[in-house]
């Protein structure tokens, strides 16, 4: 992982391009669905990159249910935060770092993929030299 740890505009920018990888007949407004999955306070970091991660495959209808709930959560901790401010606030401080986290991951993980590919372009000149 890199020593700087990565800005809350670059997270945005790398989960917004692959919420951007949904299937094509599904209409979503993925502004909204990555402001809803960026600020749920419910799911930590792994689950977060769960749903990332799914959103190729994922139908129309789970992307409704998907928003319906996330935007039900937001509802529900905003009636919390007049009884529990402090609690809420320790949650959105949590959540705040576990995005630069989730980050962090997939920057790893796109490092780690451009790595892959080098060494198979290496592996495939080498045996292109061998003739084979």
């Amino acid at each position: 992982m890199s020593e700087v740890q990565i800005k809350e505009e670059e997270v945005d920018k790398i989960i917004s391009d692959l919420i951007k990888k949904h299937l094509p007949e599904v209409d979503i407004d993925e502004a909204k669905f990555l402001d809803l999955l960026k600020h749920s306070l419910s799911l930590n970091t792994m689950e977060k990159k769960r749903v990332i991660d799914a959103v190729p495959t994922l139908s129309q209808f789970q992307f409704d249910e998907l928003t319906k709930v996330f935007t039900e959560e937001r509802e529900k901790f905003k009636e919390l935060a007049w009884e529990h401010p402090d609690d809420i606030k320790k949650l959105l401080k949590k959540q705040q770092s576990e995005w630069k986290m989730l980050g962090d991951l997939y920057v790893s993980e796109l490092e780690n993929k451009a790595k892959e590919e080098e060494a198979k372009k290496k592996e495939e000149e080498i045996k292109k030299s061998l003739g084979l």
